[in-house]
């Protein structure tokens, strides 16, 4: 959505530990999907509080790497690879995802879930992930796509272009122009998309009342008040989001 700034993206998910429309549900079935086992390595790009990492770890015994530009999320990375007692098998590293380098063909999977911003949109992206990857990895791509076509006002609202994001085969579409095959998905619903934009709304409104000197009260106000308005009246019928398990073709 328009004028989500990354502090307004720690505060609104200050609450969460999965940073897209995922319940624990989703991200464990994707875990499966992936065809995850012990001793793979991942490197997660936008990880976020690396929820990701850190479960998968635990539960199918990979190591891996998560990027992050918040140092905020990153404190809560570690904090639950400690919690989660895999600390000794995934690390976070601060840094702008987008920059960031790996040894050529070094890892089994690599994800980017939700920020595919990072390389100017899906195919950059794409491109982006595909060197740190083996010859026979997998990348795990997160990426908004209409449901159906959406009128100009939710464009306007969301602060998308309308040719930022496609239709799930137009997403379809643009992974086969970036050289790689749609091996699987797993898409999000109604529910886990209220549960991820819905509970940021308490999240919100609490701190609004917990910090009303602070300089960015206005802003964030009109953040929460458009967040509400925007997931009702377009989200909810018009935005999907999925993540797609992809490999070279």
């Amino acid at each position: 959505m328009a004028g989500m700034s990354l502090r307004f993206h720690e505060i609104a998910e200050s609450g969460h530990r999965i940073l897209n429309p995922f319940t624990d549900d989703k991200l464990a079935l994707l875990g499966e999907v992936a065809r995850l086992r012990s001793g793979m390595r991942l490197l997660d790009l936008g990880c976020g509080k690396g929820e990701m990492l850190c479960q998968w770890s635990r539960a199918h015994g990979i190591e891996g790497v998560g990027v992050d530009i918040s140092e905020v999320f990153l404190d809560g990375a570690r904090a639950r690879a400690a919690e989660l007692g895999v600390s000794g098998r995934v690390r976070f590293e601060h840094g702008d995802a987008g920059a960031y380098r790996a040894e050529p063909g070094s890892f089994d999977v690599v994800s980017c879930l939700g920020v595919t911003w990072i390389g100017g949109g899906l195919e950059g992206t794409v491109k982006l992930m595909l060197p740190a990857l083996k010859d026979d990895g997998i990348l795990l791509v997160g990426e908004p796509y209409w449901i159906s076509e959406p009128p100009a006002g939710a464009h306007e609202a969301f602060g998308f272009a309308p040719e930022e994001f496609a239709s799930l085969a137009g997403t379809f579409d643009r992974f086969e122009a970036a050289g790689t095959e749609v091996l699987e998905m797993v898409l999000a619903d109604r529910d886990s998309w209220d549960r991820y934009v819905a509970s940021q709304w308490w999240t919100l409104s609490d701190w609004l009342r917990a910090n009303p000197d602070d300089p960015d009260v206005v802003d964030v106000r009109a953040f929460l008040e458009g967040s509400r308005r925007f997931h009702v009246e377009y989200g909810r019928r018009y935005l999907g989001w999925g993540v797609f398990v992809v490999r070279r073709r």
